[in-house]
């Protein structure tokens, strides 16, 4: 095989393990004659790079070696950085880029017209200019979906999916996964010392927009309610449980953790602030709706305690490194035999290279039928025999 240069690069939000994907491909490229260009704060490098100036350069081009490599895998973060960047959308042109053409186009919200900005054509200019032969791009939903439009475009792209969501099509996991459940799990248990000894109702936010997975697999392993956003709960059922979980308790408290999407009937969860890169604002904080309506309807205290961005934070898990290693010693197998177009994924409890998700068919959900108890607001525990280890199926 010739020697190819592959560009490799970190989107969206950051997950423990991004770090061991990183160096687990430069290692393995090295092995059969490759060389690695990262590419600094996800897709902002392919959009706002100005090749001619060193400055820029060097903010966003890092070739990579064993030697700049070689511990990052210690840590958590991203090596590379990253950023929430969508090429086919860009609200604001980069300056050396203003006054150039690029495809446009126009959307009104709340009376208001913003104007964004298709920029692909630079992106396949910078990638063409950096003699990259392949692209390994490392991310979840958002990052992922334009990866998919690369590839259309002629692009040789290897995608890998992370995300705490856990929420990528064609995949059963995806990185960042186990250590957040992980990291809920230990906060939780920590917390209800606390809890207990005020005897309150204590309600734990957690990662999860569209997907409950998060949520639904902390409850799992931690024996408690939870609330998904798959599953418009009612709310005075809900009342009546953590009540009955309050009385029934010797210290008495009860707990129930959320998605940060999770809401209830006839009930709209509020948005706010400005809209990212891919159209998403952030959710009000369902913890605290929740707080105010216990208050208010069973005058109960409670502790609120929103766990996101912990979950972020420190070194992965053994899960969260083997599958990183593993999905980044398949991407570049892939690269030694010519193949491209491909996500790294487990499907059906196995490795497996897929198809990378088309977009348009949104987040991979939960199946309520067989994983959510409805009644008990609860996951369910029964029919797991023959199911993969994650207990779904792509």
């Amino acid at each position: 095989m010739s020697a190819k240069r592959i560009g490799i690069l970190t989107g969206g939000g950051d997950v423990p393990g991004l770090n061991s994907v990183i160096k687990t491909v430069v290692y393995r490229s090295t092995e059969i004659g490759c060389e690695v260009i990262g590419l600094r704060r996800g897709w902002e490098a392919l959009t706002h790079v100005n090749l001619g100036d060193e400055a820029s350069r060097t903010r966003y081009i890092l070739p990579l070696n064993r030697d700049n490599t070689r511990n990052i895998d210690r840590t958590g973060g991203t090596y590379l950085h990253s950023s929430r960047t969508n090429p086919s959308k860009m609200k604001k042109l980069p300056p050396h880029l203003a006054g150039k053409e690029f495809p446009k186009s126009e959307s009104t919200k709340d009376g208001a017209t913003t104007v964004s900005y298709d920029v692909s054509s630079q992106v396949l200019c910078n990638l063409k200019t950096l003699n990259l032969d392949y692209l390994i791009a490392i991310g979840g939903d958002d990052t992922l979906s334009y990866a998919g439009t690369l590839d259309k475009l002629g692009i040789k792209v290897i995608a890998i999916p992370k995300t705490m969501d856990n929420d990528v099509r064609n995949t059963e996991y995806c990185i960042g996964f186990s250590t957040a459940i992980s990291r809920a799990t230990e906060a939780i248990e920590r917390q209800r010392t606390t809890v207990g000894s005020h005897e309150r109702i204590g309600i734990f936010r957690i990662f999860g927009r569209d997907a409950g997975y998060t949520a639904l697999y902390t409850a799992y392993v931690s024996s408690m309610r939870c609330c998904i956003p798959e599953y418009k709960f009612d709310l005075h059922k809900l009342f009546d449980l953590l009540m009955t979980d309050k009385r029934s308790n010797p210290s008495n408290y009860s707990l129930v953790v959320l998605s940060e999407g999770a809401d209830w009937q006839n009930h709209e969860l509020k948005e706010k602030g400005e809209a990212d890169a891919y159209g998403h604002r952030k959710k009000v904080n369902v913890g605290e709706e929740l707080s105010y309506e216990i208050q208010k309807t069973l005058g109960e205290e409670t502790i609120v305690s929103d766990l996101t961005y912990d979950l972020r934070s420190g070194s992965p898990d053994f899960v969260d490194k083997m599958v990183a290693n593993t999905f980044a010693g398949m991407a570049v197998d892939c690269i030694e035999h010519n193949q491209s177009g491909l996500m790294m994924a487990i499907s059906h409890g196995s490795y497996a290279a897929v198809a990378i998700p088309d977009p348009k068919l949104g987040p991979r959900k939960v199946d309520v039928e067989s994983m959510y108890n409805v009644e008990r607001y609860r996951p369910s525990y029964k029919d797991k025999l023959g199911l993969p280890i994650f207990l779904t199926r792509a």
